[in-house]
């Protein structure tokens, strides 16, 4: 390896940390302000009445969940449906961090069942212009790997 390519590598797990930690950050925001939307059932109802109020779109699936194919197609329907309307798209893996980050209970004691954490919307009402860092932090690197044609970045959520 050149001396390039292992700059090049070490700024990339670093630009990685710092997208990993804006999406955590904006997740955390969002749902404190009632900004996000969870469930891919929940997620195509909001998209259906106002596309436009969604400026983010997370696709959340593990390793173990990759075969699932009903997840697939939900997926691919979904992300068709973000890039006709100029949403932003990102995958992220790390779902026992995603469940952590927004407050899941751990077990689930048989009364309720867990919230369906594979799809979430951040939105943003256009009555305001709310605008969180992690947002502008994740929009920009959504902007940046489609100039790379990676149209729907992956982000490795990492447990704590």
């Amino acid at each position: 390896m050149t001396l390039e390519e292992i700059v090049a590598c070490d700024n990339a797990a670093q630009k990685m940390q710092t997208v990993s930690a804006a999406v955590e950050e904006l997740l955390v925001a969002a749902q404190c302000q009632d900004r996000l939307t969870v469930g891919v059932y929940e997620s195509a109802k909001l998209m259906n009445v106002d596309p436009d109020s969604v400026v983010l779109c997370l696709l959340a699936i593990d390793e173990e969940e990759e075969d699932d194919i009903a997840l697939q197609i939900h997926f691919t329907l979904i992300q068709s449906f973000c890039c006709d309307n100029d949403i932003d798209i990102v995958r992220v893996s790390g779902m026992q961090r995603l469940a952590q980050l927004l407050g899941e209970p751990a077990e689930t004691q048989g009364t309720t069942e867990p919230r369906d954490l594979h799809c979430l919307l951040v939105t943003n009402p256009h009555t305001d212009a709310w605008k969180s860092h992690g947002l502008v932090e994740v929009a920009n690197y959504c902007e940046e790997s489609r100039g790379n044609n990676q149209w729907v970045p992956y982000i490795p959520l990492q447990e704590r």
